[in-house]
């Protein structure tokens, strides 16, 4: 098969892009549109591009009203996005390729163990206070059979990245096991399909909260095998609640509607979003 990447610009010609991509299995966050806030002043201020993606392959929760939340929700708030909305579930045939690319090349292999199989493997990882992963036996197989999920034969090494806000990061990949790629041919799972969708967007710069760090050397994976350039990461601190845990429905008001609902402005939301983390550099 044909090598699919393409060839990028040089580093110094690149044009900054940022995106956000929130899923629609639920009204739009407050840390969403935080996110959200952060690309596109990053990108305005840099004269580049924002773009909205939905990543609607979770079919099954995807909800086409919480979609029309989300983008009615930004356009209050007045974060504006020069490209999109590009969804996920439009692009199949695009993973596609990808997908069979990694099968045909030994690179991603069938797993077909059960869920009963994996949750009893990591409560007895857990057990014994082990990382939980999955390395699978059957990708020295060759098995013809297409049950389970596809997985990534996980090469081991460091992988190590500059990230803009907390700096150089380090990961070994043998804590990662063989990585969940896709449910099938048809279905890719998250990180392989934004590593797809971030290389032919041209995205210069990932701006997310800090909860996808562990996320990160797993993508860094892909583009190593795919010879995808690396955008440049810088991962936000999490909006949290009075309890120093990520702000949830059980701390109450957590979507930009219910804010919304309750009569406050959109400049008084941005205000309050903007400074949250910060202060004048006193007590």
């Amino acid at each position: 098969m044909k090598k699919i990447a393409k060839k990028r610009p040089k580093k110094e010609d690149v044009r900054i892009r940022t995106r956000i991509a929130p899923s629609p299995t639920g009204p739009l966050h407050i840390g969403t549109a935080r996110a959200a806030l952060f690309n596109y002043l990053f990108a305005k201020h840099n004269k580049g591009d924002f773009v909205l993606r939905i990543e609607d392959t979770d079919v099954e929760r995807s909800d086409k009203r919480f979609e029309k939340n989300i983008i009615d929700s930004l356009e209050w708030l007045g974060i504006k996005w020069t490209e999109g909305p590009y969804r996920q579930s439009e692009r199949l045939e695009i993973y596609k390729k990808y997908i069979q690319k990694l099968l045909e090349e030994g690179k991603a292999f069938w797993c077909p163990h059960t869920k009963e199989e994996l949750t009893e493997e990591k409560q007895r990882q857990m057990a014994n206070k082990e990382a939980p992963r999955h390395v699978c036996e059957y990708k020295t197989k060759k098995i013809k059979s297409k049950k389970g999920i596809i997985r990534l034969d996980t090469p081991q090494k460091i992988v190590e990245f500059e990230d803009l806000i907390r700096g150089k990061i380090k990961f070994d990949t043998f804590l990662l096991g063989d990585i969940a790629i896709a449910k099938n041919e048809e279905t890719p799972l998250y990180n392989l399909a934004v590593v797809i969708d971030d290389y032919l967007m041209e995205i210069s710069h990932v701006i997310r909260g800090e909860d996808h760090i562990s996320n990160t050397p797993k993508q860094i994976l892909l583009q190593e095998i795919f010879g995808f350039s690396r955008p440049q990461y810088a991962h936000l601190p999490l909006v949290l609640g009075p309890d120093r845990s990520k702000l949830s429905k059980r701390h109450n008001v957590v979507s930009v509607d219910e804010y919304r609902k309750a009569g406050y402005l959109p400049e008084a939301i941005i205000n309050f979003i903007v400074l949250l983390g910060w202060n004048p550099g006193t007590e």
